[in-house]
């Protein structure tokens, strides 16, 4: 049958119609002996898939390599989702001896504020920084995120490097066809810190494989699963006690700084970028360097 969709229940009253008598149990068996089960929609028909997808991967992967046999410095960055901070629903279960009781709905205006976290990953030393902002995520969030991630742990790492890799998807704050996001690394990293930034995008749709996913923002979201974040204070605290049995170590920081949408950059600050587009895939591949 086309274009309907019935219930073993409302299958079994069909068949009832027609004088033959079976219960909703019965359907379901006879389904199952049939090879029908309950299914549900698979995400697997790739869209407005790059031509170049796979050797961007490979680029990527070459990158990190010579990288990391350099000794400098790569990382993964990406803003995770809006948190409502409240007494909100949070995703997931916990053993407890009662449920916790939460807002039967998730109003903005029940909320004492938002919590966006941008996402710092480390893949060689398997560490995490989190910036916790109040604002918007804008590509001036994102830049000062990794400024933040080099003044008080990159350096550390990796003392005085004179080249950082970032890992990026394409879209959002830190999106590839963004001058904003460009201008803004220029003046909060490469200026600030002497340091030049090669940095890679992921191709459209391929977010899941940018290392912060599934080593740090997935472990975030086991760490606090059904627990409401009701103050920022919270927040933090399950972010920095996210670990794994790999080790993951994750430091979390809030930034208390607005940072206002829809704002362009100076037309001044664009023209004088030391950018250098890479030779392979020059929309997602590119360097900038400090104007000293």
């Amino acid at each position: 049958m086309k274009w309907t969709r019935k219930t073993t229940e409302k299958i079994a009253e069909v068949l009832q119609q027609i004088d033959i008598p079976v219960s909703a149990n019965t359907v379901a068996r006879l389904l199952h002996q049939m090879d029908f089960s309950l299914r549900v929609n698979r995400k697997q028909i790739a869209t407005n898939s790059s031509p170049y997808r796979d050797q961007q991967f490979q680029h990527i992967c070459a990158l990190r390599t010579r990288f990391q046999r350099q000794g400098f410095p790569i990382i993964s960055g990406d803003s995770k989702k809006r948190e409502l901070i409240g007494n909100f629903k949070n995703a997931g279960a916990k053993w407890d001896r009662s449920p916790v009781l939460v807002n039967d709905h998730d109003f903005r205006s029940d909320a004492s504020g938002i919590g966006i976290s941008y996402g710092i990953y480390d893949p060689p030393n398997n560490r995490g920084t989190v910036c916790v902002g109040i604002s918007h995520d804008t590509a001036a969030f994102a830049a000062h995120s990794i400024a933040t991630w080099w003044k008080r742990e990159g350096i550390r790492c990796y003392g005085g490097a004179p080249k950082l890799l970032v890992l990026a998807d394409s879209g959002g704050s830190n999106g590839c066809t963004s001058w904003a996001w460009k201008t803004e690394i220029q003046a909060q990293v490469c200026n600030r810190f002497g340091i030049a930034a090669t940095i890679a995008h992921y191709p459209t749709g391929a977010s899941k494989w940018n290392p912060i996913e599934h080593r740090l923002f997935s472990e975030i979201s086991k760490n606090w699963a059904a627990e409401p974040l009701n103050s920022y204070e919270k927040m933090l605290k399950f972010i920095r006690t996210t670990s794994t049995q790999t080790g993951l170590v994750v430091t979390a920081y809030l930034d208390r700084s607005e940072y206002p949408t829809g704002l362009k950059p100076d037309p001044r600050l664009i023209s004088s970028l030391r950018l250098t587009h890479g030779k392979l895939l020059p929309r997602w591949n590119y360097t900038i360097r400090p104007n000293l």
